[in-house]
């Protein structure tokens, strides 16, 4: 896998990362997982006690997350990185509100933590590509302003992004080598 170009990059990159190897602890080693996020771990369940079968599901979910993340990193897909801010701060929010109504243990504000301080790393990044490009320091670890690496110009006539993938806005691998 290519290097992330740019500071966003390099946040989502480590995001990305820690999401799969998260998502791959909660596959094959639940309970370390559970430990991990402050929750019991009884020597039986209950029936009806679906707790297994949730933490499979977003462990799978976790997983996927971190390559879709890695993929972002590797097309510089810097408008994924600026949507991942936004809703990383709504998760924020909602794992704070839980840990803060009671209903999630108090160590799971690390996770609320991580995703905050994530999103405001990835938004400094941004910011700082930005004025890296303005200045015109456009090289190999830079993105452009406007989502395209180096600053260049991608057109769809010229086999960059907006003509290959249509409104998805996402540009494929080898547009951006």
């Amino acid at each position: 896998m290519k290097l992330p170009r740019s500071v966003a990059g390099w946040t989502i990159a480590v995001f990305g990362v820690l999401a799969l190897a998260m998502g791959a602890l909660g596959l094959l080693w639940p309970e370390a997982q559970l430990r991990m996020f402050g929750f019991e771990v009884p020597a039986t369940r209950a029936a009806g006690d679906y707790t297994g079968t949730f933490l499979l599901a977003s462990s799978m979910a976790a997983f996927n997350m971190g390559v879709y993340y890695l993929l972002a990193t590797v097309t510089e897909w810097r408008v994924f990185y600026r949507f991942t801010v936004v809703f990383r701060l709504v998760t924020f929010t909602v794992f704070t509100i839980a840990v803060l109504a009671d209903i999630a243990p108090d160590r799971f504000f690390g996770v609320a933590a991580w995703e905050g301080l994530g999103a405001v790393a990835t938004a400094i990044g941004l910011r700082l590509d930005a004025r890296r490009a303005a200045s015109g320091d456009t090289d190999a670890t830079s993105g452009g302003a406007d989502g395209t690496p180096s600053g260049r110009d991608v057109t769809s006539s010229g086999g960059g992004a907006a003509g290959d993938v249509g409104d998805a806005g996402a540009a494929p691998a080898d547009a951006v080598r």
